[in-house]
């Protein structure tokens, strides 16, 4: 089972800083440079959460 790191809005929305605490999350757990992120948007395209597999 693949481990991942998931990032979610405080409130209902992603933020510019919560977006750089999850990239900064990922980088320091390893994660490689070309991952592909999954992202779950609203209706109006606002970010609400994220997902990227972690390395072994």
């Amino acid at each position: 089972m693949a481990h991942t790191l998931r990032g979610t809005g405080r409130w209902k929305n992603i933020t510019f800083e919560e977006l750089e605490e999850f990239v900064r999350r990922a980088r320091e757990a390893g994660v490689r440079d070309d991952e592909e992120v999954t992202a779950l948007t609203s209706g109006s395209g606002k970010i609400k959460e994220l997902e990227v597999e972690l390395p072994d």
